[in-house]
């Protein structure tokens, strides 16, 4: 069901403490955690505690809970000291787009250039 945890997702996993994460902050509805694979100098995921396959399904279901991932992401941007250079927030929807945890999250990078259009 919707919204809640999945015995295979490695983020409902870390939500449920079962695997380690460097936290960046925590919210009653979201975590933002370090990405184990960084793609520029600060890489941080934000995500819903509550499990939605990814940003559309998050939106349609729980817009309140996506606009506390968006503000929380903003929230850690500014935190990592970011607000100032700029940072990107990106939302990875399905296969096709690089997603490859299929629970919603938005990836907070900066710390460097950041071309457009991303690859």
């Amino acid at each position: 069901m919707a919204g809640e945890p999945q015995a295979d997702c490695l983020f409902c996993k870390i939500v449920a403490k079962e695997v380690p994460a460097t936290v960046v902050s925590e919210s009653e509805t979201t975590l933002a955690f370090r990405d184990i694979n960084p793609q520029a100098p600060t890489h941080v995921l934000v995500i819903p505690k509550a499990h939605y396959a990814d940003a559309a399904a998050l939106a349609a279901a729980e817009p309140q809970i996506a606009g506390d991932v968006l503000r929380e992401a903003g929230e850690v941007a500014v935190g990592e000291g970011l607000g100032e250079t700029g940072y990107r927030i990106v939302f990875n929807t399905g296969s096709g787009a690089g997603q490859t945890v299929f629970h919603a999250h938005a990836h907070v990078l900066g710390g460097r250039g950041l071309n457009w259009p991303p690859g």
